[in-house]
């Protein structure tokens, strides 16, 4: 149809239970993102992740890291992985691996990552139980997602695609307030994705919306 970009191609990389990916899946379904998730990829056998996939009939892929295989090795293989599905971008959606430059070199500047903390705060794992301790102990007021350029093997940083805070509310336990932070994470990468995506492949906007606020 004229007027109509082709659909982005997604690789879309998962350790855990797939709740993010379940929300691309989703926006891809309805149009809400003008893109098409063509693969799964776990580092984790038993991923949920892998059988979300399956049952949208997507391609789900197992590619653990081996006994004694080093970090550049499992890149090698990963990227391989990915590459077979010829995507146009690959999303980590809750992936909890540091990533190589053997997998990163394979393609420049077309990996983005969500990550539940702000710019320069609270890189790695349990960022979100890490700033509920922080707000428990006075030292913290809110927080909240990113989603952002991956260049590189620098945890958690690299160019910012787009932001949004997440406050604290006075009854807050760290069930009510991860459960907001994955809300907020899923309509943040949602929205990242359908402004990259909306003019095709060739066209993605892999630049910051409005200095990173969305």
């Amino acid at each position: 149809m004229l007027g109509v970009s082709p659909a982005v191609r997604l690789a879309v990389l998962v350790s855990g239970t797939g709740t993010n990916l379940q929300a691309i899946i989703d926006a891809c379904e309805a149009g809400t993102i003008n893109a098409q998730v063509v693969s799964v990829i776990s580092d984790r056998r038993d991923a949920v992740a892998l059988e979300r996939a399956r049952r949208h009939g997507i391609k789900a892929t197992w590619v653990g890291r081996a006994q004694g295989e080093s970090r550049e090795g499992h890149g090698v293989r990963l990227a391989d992985a990915v590459a077979d599905a010829s995507p146009d971008l690959v999303v980590l959606a809750g992936y909890m691996r540091l990533l190589p430059m053997t997998f990163l070199g394979r393609f420049p500047r077309r990996v983005i990552n969500l990550h539940p903390a702000l710019p320069g705060e609270l890189p790695g794992v349990d960022a979100i139980g890490r700033a509920f301790a922080e707000w428990v102990a006075g030292t913290r007021t809110r927080s909240g997602v990113m989603v952002h350029l991956v260049i590189d093997e620098g945890v958690d940083d690299g160019p910012v695609l787009a932001t949004c805070d997440v406050e604290f509310a006075p009854d807050d336990t760290v069930e009510t307030f991860g459960g907001r932070m994955h809300v907020r994470e899923h309509a943040l990468l949602v929205e990242t994705l359908r402004r990259v995506c909306a003019d095709g492949p060739q066209r993605m906007r892999l630049t910051p919306n409005r200095g990173g606020q969305a």
